[in-house]
């Protein structure tokens, strides 16, 4: 997930009643939920590093639990500093820190694990990626859900009217104008509609001072309403799994194939269309899915496995360090041979179906190798 969901999961759950176990609680819950994106320092060393090791051991179970107890340390060992030169008492208490840093540090993985990028739980034993498939990487209601909260809650100064005027700006600006106007939605205007009722609502509860009277309920309920959403969504993939496999038995019919494997994944702000993948002995496939329409697949593409000299070239390419980061990351990893007749330079381009296609450059999500032309070695 994106670091604002993970920010404002990590600021509600203090709101929500953790802020009372320590001073400096909620400081470090919102560090909590984002300190296992510490991996990206490994951008330093290049894009295909940072691939290799990006929902890596910060991500596992070991990882997350031992940043879950090295921050309360950090913030006691400050504290302690601070009350020897200032001649005081300590005023952290580890015990409240140590509880909410655990809580709060696991949302982290598990949010991550809910999207379709994966998570290695069990690394450092082993690199095997899970994947929830229920939210798309972005969520406008989740930002609403649990920033409309801790809006109503912790808007008491000028600085904090500040703060949010910049994130409401900022998320409104996206959803006015981002993935969604073009063409991330089918009907991006229900969501815009929804965002600027929504937003005005937040303002009207403001001003009627609710926070005064419901306190850290609205944190809880806000939680409440995002596990909800949660546990619908994964009755929905449900849904959209099973279909998906109908039509992944359709597709090997009609080609004379055997379905290895196949994944309905979440689009952007809307439980009702998937993107699917379908994987056979000889192809992978990728069409949208919409669990209201005629059950056909929409935007379908096919993209056969390499053969022949094909496969020499491709067999070269994954000799390069960074085919082999990409395909430790790849889900569905799906590759094209340009220029193998040696009229031009031979490109062997690689892919990850769930994100791009072979050819089109998205960052790590695509590559091109150079290789030596095939006929040379004939």
């Amino acid at each position: 997930m994106d670091n604002l969901t993970h920010s404002l999961i990590g600021l509600a759950a203090a709101k929500a009643g953790l802020e009372k176990l320590s001073p400096g609680t909620t400081t470090l819950c919102i560090i909590a939920a984002n300190a296992p994106d510490a991996d990206v320092v490994t951008r330093i060393w290049g894009p295909w590093v940072s691939l290799h090791h990006h929902r890596g051991i910060t991500h596992s179970i070991v990882g997350t639990l031992a940043l879950a107890l090295v921050l309360p340390m950090v913030f006691y060992l400050g504290d302690w500093l601070l009350s020897r030169v200032r001649k005081r008492e300590v005023r952290i208490r580890l015990g409240g820190l140590l509880i909410a840093s655990l809580l709060v540090s696991a949302t982290h993985p598990f949010m991550d694990w809910t999207n379709n990028y994966g998570v290695r739980f069990l690394l450092p034993w082993s690199s095997r990626w899970f994947y929830g498939d229920l939210v798309f990487i972005i969520d406008p209601f989740i930002w609403l859900t649990l920033g409309g909260s801790a809006f109503l809650l912790t808007t008491k100064s000028r600085l904090q009217n500040g703060v949010w005027l910049v994130l409401a700006a900022a998320t409104s600006f996206l959803v006015m104008f981002g993935p969604a106007s073009r063409g991330g939605l089918p009907n991006p205007t229900l969501l815009r509609v929804t965002w600027i009722i929504a937003i005005v609502v937040l303002v009207v509860l403001l001003k009627q001072d609710v926070a005064s009277r419901w306190g850290a309920k609205i944190s809880l309920a806000a939680l409440g309403l995002v596990s909800v959403y949660l546990a619908g969504l994964f009755l929905i993939h449900t849904v959209a799994l099973r279909q998906t496999g109908l039509a992944a038995t359709s597709l090997a019919n009609e080609n004379a194939e055997h379905t290895v494997r196949i994944a309905a994944m979440p689009t952007l702000a809307n439980p009702f269309r998937w993107m699917s993948v379908v994987e056979t002995d000889r192809a992978t496939y990728r069409f949208i899915l919409e669990l209201f329409g005629d059950g056909r697949p929409a935007d379908l593409v096919r993209f056969e496995k390499p053969q022949g000299t094909d496969s020499a070239a491709i067999g070269e390419a994954l000799l390069d360090s960074r085919s082999q980061a990409f395909m430790d990351f790849a889900r569905f990893p799906v590759f094209r041979v340009a220029g193998a007749d040696c009229a031009s330079q031979t490109l062997v381009q690689f892919a990850d179906l769930r994100y791009t296609e072979p050819g089109r450059g998205r960052g790590t999500f695509s590559l091109e190798v150079p290789v030596d032309c095939p006929l040379q070695k004939n």
